[in-house]
């Protein structure tokens, strides 16, 4: 089990993070967002069919779990070898984890605890 400074590091990574980057992506895919900078890319994801947009989709949550996993390595490097922490009521997350880049994968991790898509299905 998780140290309770962990899983809210965790938390909030993946609410914060790979949540709301899915959230983003699956408003885009509906039109949703009035940003001029956006209306190119929705009338773009609007022209595409539903099985392509589910591959699109999976390829975004690919992309953010693997930018993810390459951050909290870094994190764990940076702790260990370039004295930056990540301090969560007053523990070092990376000091009590077995290694913060894997926390999101199992079936007891972060993503399976936290996250409001799971498999990254709606």
């Amino acid at each position: 089990m998780a140290h309770p400074a962990v899983d809210k590091f965790g938390k909030i990574v993946v609410t914060k993070l790979r949540d709301n980057a899915i959230d983003f992506f699956d408003l885009a895919s509906q039109g949703h967002w009035r940003a001029p900078s956006l209306q190119n890319l929705q009338r773009e994801l609007a022209d595409q069919t539903p099985e392509q947009i589910d591959l699109i989709r999976r390829c975004v949550i690919q992309a953010i779990e693997t930018g993810m996993h390459d951050f909290l390595f870094a994190l764990v490097e940076a702790n260990d070898f370039e004295n930056v922490h990540v301090m969560v009521d007053g523990v070092n997350v990376a000091d009590e984890s077995d290694g913060l880049h894997g926390e999101q994968f199992t079936e007891e991790g972060w993503i399976a605890k936290f996250a409001k898509h799971p498999e990254g299905s709606p």
